[in-house]
């Protein structure tokens, strides 16, 4: 016991690598030995990160649970893990979703599942370890590690285009690593300069505790160093190509860890790395995030428009990520606490809701091997308590009141509403888009009667089924009902970020600065905000020119769009 709580983080960390490695001395032959022994460690992996929860203090400034190490002293690498309020919700998220999904992939894996089941806990390993890392040579390795199971997932048990969505995730998430890699070397050698002459170190706090030191071309160049790599992971506009081609392909289980947790990854790193980046001139700073805010509203109303034209479910949900992973990364650059607060919970809100329609589409392919909506009608009939649950997954995902979607949706449309009007309007367009096509795709696959014959005795979910979709329905009901321990795991770590990066808001809004962990007062930079709340008539007049641009932007992106739906629906 002593052991577990003096090494709790590396305990959920490796948790599934002791399955994958007990999994390689079970039998070929021995189908069942593999499913459950995966599926055991997954739930073990679960169950060792509940503690987590009753244990984590929100009052504590800082990262907690730390564990560090030696590893390669020769360069200045350390085994060192930590968390905040944001890394664990994200674990707890990575840990509750990587048990439903091998437990979906039950029956619908029917070859090799020993290595399947391998690769699987493997990619736990990776996701988590990225979460927990406070060591950029330790992040790194874990965000590499994790490429090569997702892979395989894809390549080996995807659909018919398998080969073609493995290689091209592959590529696109490769190139953002190596572009990531120099920045990260380029930050460790010129932090040694500028301490003049101290050690060498990867410690993560202590690199970023330095840039502010380095010129604003340096800092804009480490900025987009890592904005490559981490918009590629969202995947943010325009480099978000990659992702239908790997939702649709991957298998169900597949599809649901890559939307509820990988994506994820590159939301945190624009977080926990590219705003403690952001350029200290005023000017350049302004002109980054307002670009930055400008691309997470054409992919929230792009991939939207786009998703109105798809003839498959699942192309259709993976186009819906773009436009909801839109508004995380809208929220992240409001710069706003009520906007980073909203984006960490709309990450949270997306794992669950998209997660759960990706199993409610891998229901329906078990049993018909099609995801063509042409395919299905009337399904209420047959399957009622589907009906129900796919029902309350799209009011989930869409965001109604009393569910987990509107509390995300909500507090990011209230921190962009400080800082623009129409940049909070465009957001809009792009939520009532998402209730259009969601909707739409449920009254097609729902309603009406059963055209097709092999629909009428579709049997309804059977109990493992429930076992996967309950939980998410759980949790979408708690979140939307009672977000309130959410708001306050997180309102820590906003705070730190927001005095680090936007230390403007808290004189403008009236608001004391966060406390260290010592009482004193965090040292507030003496920054101004890219965007934040206009007091000058030069900002508001600034402001004004960058939405009027931004806007511009926007509409011709829109007209492309419907031009291209035009196009196909010719």
């Amino acid at each position: 016991m002593d052991f577990y709580n003096n090494h709790m983080l590396s305990v959920i960390l490796f948790t599934p690598l002791v399955g994958a490695i007990l999994l390689l001395f079970v039998p070929r032959e021995s189908e069942n030995g593999h499913r459950v022994l995966g599926n055991l460690f997954a739930l073990l992996g679960f169950a060792v990160s509940l503690p987590l929860v009753w244990r984590f203090n929100v009052g504590i400034p800082g990262y907690q649970f730390r564990e560090s190490a030696n590893w390669i002293p020769s360069i200045g690498a350390h085994y060192t893990l930590g968390i905040d309020g944001i890394s664990f919700l994200l674990v707890m998220l990575t840990t509750v979703l990587g048990a439903i999904s091998i437990l979906s992939s039950w029956s619908a894996i029917k070859m090799r599942r020993k290595e399947y089941y391998i690769l699987f806990l493997l990619l736990q390993v990776g996701m988590l370890g990225v979460f927990m890392s406070l060591d950029f040579f330790l992040f790194y390795l874990f965000w590499e590690v994790m490429l090569v199971p997702m892979y395989f997932l894809i390549g080996v048990w995807g659909s018919d285009r398998r080969l073609y969505a493995a290689i091209k995730f592959f590529l696109y998430t490769l190139a953002g690593s190596v572009i990531m890699l120099l920045a990260i070397l380029t930050l460790y050698y010129r932090a040694h300069e500028v301490t003049a002459g101290q050690p060498f170190t990867f410690d993560i706090p202590t690199l970023l505790g330095v840039v502010p030191q380095f010129s604003t071309a340096l800092q804009v160049y480490l900025f987009w160093g890592f904005f490559f790599a981490f918009a590629i992971k969202v995947p943010m506009f325009p480099f978000h190509t990659w992702l239908p081609d790997a939702h649709t392909e991957a298998p169900t289980a597949g599809s649901v860890i890559l939307a509820g947790v990988l994506l994820k990854m590159g939301t945190y790193g624009f977080i926990r790395f590219s705003l403690p980046l952001l350029p200290t001139d005023p000017a350049a700073r302004h002109k980054i995030v307002t670009i930055l805010i400008v691309l997470s509203l054409i992919g929230i109303v792009y991939g939207a428009l786009v998703c109105m034209m798809q003839k498959d479910m699942k192309k259709l949900i993976a186009y819906s990520s773009v436009s909801h992973l839109g508004f995380c990364t809208l929220g992240i650059f409001a710069l706003t606490p009520m906007g980073l607060s909203g984006s960490v919970i709309q990450q949270i809100n997306h794992g669950i809701s998209t997660g759960a329609l990706f199993l409610i589409v891998g229901v329906l392919y078990e049993r018909r091997h099609t995801r063509l909506i042409s395919e299905y009608g009337g399904l209420s009939t047959p399957m009622p308590n589907f009906a129900a649950v796919y029902m309350i997954a799209t009011l989930s995902s869409l965001g109604l009141p009393l569910l987990n979607g509107f509390i995300g949706e909500f507090t990011i449309l209230s921190g962009i509403y400080q800082v623009s009007l129409r940049f909070a309007a465009w957001a809009v367009i792009g939520i009532v888009l998402g209730a259009a096509y969601l909707l739409w795709l449920y009254q097609r696959v729902m309603f009406g009667p059963v055209t097709n014959p092999a629909n009428e005795h579709l049997p309804d979910l059977n109990m493992r089924e429930y076992a996967t979709l309950i939980p998410l329905v759980i949790l979408a009901f708690w979140i939307g009902i009672y977000p309130k321990p959410l708001f306050t795991v997180l309102d820590q770590p906003v705070r730190q970020i927001m005095a680090q990066v936007n230390a403007d808001y808290y004189k403008t809004a009236g608001i004391s600065a966060p406390q260290k962990e010592n009482g004193q007062q965090i040292a507030q930079q003496t920054v101004q905000p890219a965007v934040a709340l206009p007091a000058a008539p030069e900002r508001k007049t600034s402001l004004a020119k960058a939405e009027t641009l931004g806007s511009k932007y926007l509409a011709l992106a829109s007209a492309g769009a419907a031009n291209v739906l035009a196009g196909g629906n010719r």
